[in-house]
């Protein structure tokens, strides 16, 4: 990684990837134990080491691609500026409501302090009270931080803090938003939905739910994750945006299973013309709406009920061929894939793709509409180059890191697409 700053810029959820946020699974990934991996928002424990050698393979391709900016080294560059540090530490004393350790956590060197804002602080029991709590962390691990997809969202040159459905997750927001506000790395604009909702509980927003469609269009998904208030507060800022017509489509998503948390769990953009969706949600009759807003001049003129997320962008010039996860055949095939990430894929440049290789169904769907299948590690050793494969999907081992609850979109957040 350079030293100069980049001006962040995403137009499209399928433009060449030129620079993307990562954040490398480390210990707080297994510093949990069966009886709190629900609270960790896991449905299971993971195998570090396994999910590490997984996760190298998109870190791998990754590298090859883009420039690659990892969160821990953004993070101890700026608690290196006393000043940003005093700030965050301060602020995560108060949102966490532990201000007995601020006075610790400001003794200590950046890169200690950074490794333990991610892999969390052990409380310091010298109290009944604390003792008869039994937690073991004053400050949390961050067990979901590799999900950097969520925490914070990139639309056209703005830089959105989102504002988590769960305060575990809570300080990942709090790192993002101090490493946007230090400038030392980013140009860009800067808005927080904890300050702008004034930490309003009905308020949540997370970054898997949001999909840049086009300059003027957002698709977004209303569920457990992000809220209808939150939805408001994304479009009342997208208003203020350019002038001219804007289009907010969003998609209301059930409740459970869990493997449904996101809007990028069911539908992603693979190409310019392709997605790939969960039929049964995207493009079978269900009880979820789909509602279409419409932008002029930083007001919303029209809402109304819309025939579908493939429908509203067709109406809106953007004329989609779904890919079925799973494949079209077999409805346990769908959903047995959908339950491991198998619609969730992350587009490095028009149709070129990066997906779970477990998938094996999805995968051939995909092979049916013209995608060469290729390893991540044929991509790394370079038997392949990407610049002469016109559609390609690029697979990584996926049998640890499907179990956080996510898959390579949810593991990446683009700052700059071409």
């Amino acid at each position: 990684m350079t030293e100069s700053k980049i001006t962040l810029n995403v137009q499209s959820e399928v433009g060449k990837l030129e620079a993307v946020l990562l954040h490398y699974p480390g210990p707080e990934v297994e510093n949990m134990t069966p009886r709190n991996a629900e609270r960790a928002l896991y449905s299971d424990i993971l195998n570090l080491s396994i999910a590490q050698k997984e996760y190298d393979q998109l870190h791998g391709v990754l590298s090859k691609t883009s420039r690659v900016y990892e969160v821990s080294d953004l993070l101890t560059k700026v608690l290196e500026n006393d000043i940003l540090k005093e700030q965050l530490i301060q602020k995560i004393g108060e949102m966490e409501q532990v201000p007995g350790y601020i006075d610790y956590l400001m003794k200590l060197s950046p890169r200690n302090l950074s490794k333990i804002l991610i892999e969390g602080l052990p409380i310091n029991i010298n109290t009944l009270t604390d003792y008869l709590r039994e937690e073991y962390y004053a400050l949390k691990p961050l067990y979901n931080f590799y999900f950097t997809r969520d925490a914070s969202v990139v639309i056209g040159n703005n830089a959105m803090v989102c504002k988590m459905a769960n305060s575990v997750r809570m300080r990942e927001s709090l790192i993002m938003n101090a490493i946007f506000k230090s400038r030392l790395f980013f140009d860009s604009n800067l808005f927080n939905i904890y300050d702008i909702s004034d930490n309003n509980p009905s308020v949540k927003v997370e970054g898997g739910d949001i999909l840049v469609i086009r300059d003027d269009i957002l698709l977004i998904g209303n569920g457990s994750r992000t809220s209808s208030q939150g939805i408001d507060l994304i479009v009342e800022e997208f208003c203020k945006t350019g002038s001219g017509k804007k289009h907010v489509i969003v998609q209301q998503l059930p409740e459970s299973p869990e493997s449904f948390i996101h809007l990028d769990m069911v539908f992603t953009m693979l190409d310019t013309n392709t997605a790939m969706v969960y039929k049964p949600l995207i493009m079978n009759s269900s009880p979820y709406q789909t509602v279409y807003m419409q932008i002029e001049d930083g007001k919303v003129v029209k809402i109304s009920s819309s025939g579908g997320i493939l429908n509203s962008l067709r109406k809106l010039g953007v004329d989609l061929e779904p890919v079925v996860c799973g494949g079209k055949a077999d409805e346990w095939d769908q959903e047995r894939e959908q339950w491991h990430s198998g619609a969730n894929f992350l587009a490095i440049a028009p149709g070129k793709v990066i997906s779970y290789a477990r998938n094996i169904h999805t995968l051939e769907e995909l092979s049916k509409n013209g995608f060469e299948i290729v390893t991540a590690q044929d991509v790394i050793n370079e038997k392949y180059n990407l610049d002469t494969l016109s559609k390609c999907v690029i697979t990584i081992e996926g049998s640890e890191l499907p179990r956080g609850g996510g898959g390579p979109r949810c593991m990446t957040m683009p700052l700059r697409r071409s």
